[in-house]
C-alpha cells in the first residue's frame, strides 16, 4: 500500500471551475485507506491520523499511538520528529524464538546504548508483547522491511522473521538486534516510550515506563 499524500490547496476551486467527480471520489478513498492496518509480511501502512500535527512531531512532540487494533503478527509505522517509527505486536512464537540465535547477533545483549535502560532486555521492550523501534537501518539511513511467516529465512536460515534491509543487506531480528557479517554495526534503535494504559503508547517520553 503506497503512502497518500494530499495537498490542501487542491481541494480549492474557483466559482468558474466545475466540480471534478473524478477526483473527489479518489480524494474520498484515498483518504479512508490512510488509516488501514498493515498484516505481517505485506507492505507496512503509514498511520497519519495522529495527533499533533506533522510540524509539532517534526519538532520533537510525543507521539501518541492506539495500538488496540493491531492484531498478532501485524506491524504499524507512525511518524515521531520525522522518522518512522515502528510498533509490532509479536506472536508467542516470535517471542520464543528470541533467545535462540545470540551466536548469530553482534550485540545480543544489548550492550551498546541503543535503548533506554528499561528495554534493555532480550526483548528490546517494555511488554514482551509489543516492539517499539525506529525503522531506520544503522549502516546507511535506509529503511528494513519487514518480512515474517517464513519470508526472512531467505536471508537468514532457520530463522522465519525479521527485518531486512535491501539496500545493502543488513539484518535485524525480532527484538531489532543486527546479525553478523552485515554493514550495519549496531542494533535499531528504541526510542523513548510508555505505556500510557492497556491501549495506548505514547513515543517520545519515558515517564512513568519503569
Amino acid at each position: 500500500m503506497s503512502d497518500v499524500s494530499i495537498d490542501a490547496n487542491d481541494s480549492a476551486q474557483t466559482p468558474a471551475t466545475p466540480p471534478n467527480n473524478g477526483r473527489r471520489k479518489f480524494l474520498t478513498v484515498a483518504t479512508s485507506v490512510v488509516g488501514a492496518v498493515g498484516v505481517a509480511g505485506a507492505a507496512v501502512p503509514f498511520i497519519a491520523s495522529w495527533q499533533p500535527s506533522a510540524r509539532a512531531k517534526a519538532a520533537g512532540a510525543d507521539v501518541e499511538v492506539d495500538i488496540s487494533g493491531i492484531q498478532e503478527g501485524q506491524l504499524i509505522r507512525v511518524m515521531w520528529r520525522s522518522k518512522p517509527v515502528w510498533v509490532v505486536r509479536r506472536t508467542p512464537e516470535v517471542l520464543a524464538a528470541l533467545d535462540g540465535h545470540d551466536d548469530k547477533l553482534k550485540d545480543p545483549g544489548s550492550d551498546t546504548e541503543q535503548q533506554p535502560s528499561y528495554a534493555q532486555n532480550v526483548y528490546r521492550s517494555i511488554k514482551e508483547e509489543y516492539l517499539v523501534l525506529v525503522g531506520i537501518c544503522t549502516h546507511l539511513g535506509c529503511s528494513p522491511q519487514f518480512l515474517a511467516e517464513g519470508a526472512f529465512t531467505e536471508y537468514e536460515e532457520s530463522i522465519e522473521n525479521g527485518f531486512f534491509c535491501p539496500c545493502h543487506g543488513s539484518k535485524f531480528d525480532m527484538a531489532g538486534r543486527v546479525f553478523k557479517n552485515v554493514p550495519a554495526g549496531l542494533n535499531l534503535v528504541v526510542p523513548p516510550y510508555y505505556f500510557v494504559d492497556d491501549n495506548t503508547i505514547l513515543i517520545g517520553s519515558d515517564e512513568g515506563a519503569a
